[in-house]
């Protein structure tokens, strides 16, 4: 959406002797307040420095709001408490791709749509046949999400609304078939088709866990656990990966293309593969002797010379508890509950480095507290999704975050192809000298 009128200026000093320089500063719903630099260079010459883009807005959104100080995070205005407690993920999806939650006819014909378009084309299991057994399921699935614009030709026009709205529900509707599809392989066990009978999560659970020899279903604890990591990974303002979905919508490639990018970059143990590393973490300590090797690893962790990291803790946004993560420890007690799984050692050790980290200072003092990743990888775990799909599961949920971010940009009226600046500091123009010379 365009911006509103200025609320203000800033004036831009220099000590070089270039003329000061007035910006428009903008005031967001909530949240701090921007400087416009759009006409720096232009008048100056001159570029922003920021690494990272730490310190720079490069869109505006009315999809999420995070406030990191405050441990608060809003899809579309809503508090995420409500919605993990309240609404289903399918519920939540409309609210992400249209702005409001669904009514009751709403939500019926939403679910249809989505359900309906759960089936893959047969050839996507040819396609498979080419991947190694042991590959990663990132690997297959970045493959999967492309190719899906070789199968559906009918809605890869990005400037096309329809297009794109196909191709989300499309998005939203396979995912969680091409994920199961990537493990059934993986474990070569046939591939189970979709139910349209069963919700989006249990669905999911019988494509991963069923087998044609007898009947599946799916315990409704578990399935509720599930729906609530997907509501909890749905979307999370401009992160690496959603970052990464708009720049590569930015020159106009297909919905397909741009998704496959999102789970490409997902994929970084620091980013989607945190959970991943979680679980990695404990069974290594599981393997130095468990629990009574917790006070060991918990030195190593504040020894400056160690290498050693306490995954799972603390949030690189939220300064405070991680709003995601209260919700997913209560349901992390109730899944470990439900299977009864209280005295499995590696669970056992998950509780007890969990509750030794809260209540030491060390942590406490740095705000260190569990994420949402540590316990999300424990339900996973528990549920029994093998740890290497844990960020496929990740890249399932964001994918409707993904596409509302996609299609804010494709409509904003600002929108511009993606084209960030640099800082040069190489060599000076010089010239090629013969190569007996060199």
């Amino acid at each position: 959406m365009a911006l509103n009128s200025a609320e203000g200026k800033a004036t831009l000093s220099f000590s070089d002797g270039t003329p000061a320089l007035e910006l428009p500063i903008y005031k967001g719903t909530i949240g701090p307040d921007v400087i416009d630099i759009r006409q720096l260079y232009a008048k100056t010459g001159k570029f922003t420095y920021d690494p990272g883009f730490l310190s720079t807005a490069s869109c505006n959104s009315t999809i999420t709001y995070i406030d990191g100080d405050k441990g608060e995070l809003l899809y579309r205005g809503y508090p995420i408490e409500q919605l993990a407690t309240k609404c289903d993920y399918l519920e939540v999806c409309h609210l992400l791709l249209f702005g409001d939650l669904p009514n009751e006819k709403q939500r019926a014909e939403f679910v249809s749509r989505v359900t309906k378009h759960t089936m893959v084309n047969e050839q996507m299991q040819f396609f498979l046949r080419g991947f190694r057994r042991d590959a990663h399921p990132m690997a297959v699935l970045t493959g999967l999400v492309g190719a899906l614009s070789a199968f559906y030709p009918d809605s890869i026009n990005l400037h096309d609304p329809w297009q794109r709205e196909v191709s989300a529900i499309r998005l939203i509707a396979k995912l969680p078939t091409l994920v199961a599809m990537a493990y059934k392989y993986s474990i070569g066990q046939p591939y189970m088709y979709p139910r349209n009978d069963l919700s989006y999560a249990a669905n999911f659970m019988r494509m991963m866990f069923a087998t044609p020899c007898e009947d599946y279903k799916p315990n409704e604890v578990l399935v509720r656990a599930l729906d609530r990591i997907f509501t909890l990974h749905a979307d999370h303002e401009q992160n690496a990966s959603t970052s990464t979905v708009r720049l590569c919508a930015s020159s106009g490639t297909n919905p397909f293309a741009a998704i496959a990018a999102g789970v490409a970059c997902l994929w970084g143990p620091a980013h989607g593969g945190a959970n991943e590393a979680c679980l990695n973490m404990l069974y290594d300590i599981q393997k130095q002797g468990g629990v009574a090797k917790i006070g060991e690893f918990i030195a190593q962790v504040k020894d400056k010379n160690s290498n050693v990291k306490l995954m799972g803790f603390g949030h690189r946004v939220y300064k405070n508890y991680d709003p995601r993560a209260k919700l997913m420890r209560e349901t992390c007690h109730e899944v470990l509950g439900e299977l009864g799984l209280g005295d499995d050692p590696l669970f056992k050790l998950a509780m007890a480095l969990e509750r030794i980290a809260l209540e030491d200072e060390y942590f406490v003092s740095r705000k260190l507290y569990p994420n949402v990743d540590y316990y999300s990888g424990i339900v996973q775990k528990a549920i029994g999704i093998p740890v290497p799909l844990f960020t496929a599961i990740f890249a399932l949920a964001r994918t409707v975050g993904w596409i509302a971010q996609l299609n804010e940009m494709i409509a904003d009226p600002e929108y511009k192809i993606g084209r960030p600046r640099q800082l040069y500091v190489g060599s000076v123009k010089r010239d090629v000298k013969p190569i007996k010379e060199r």
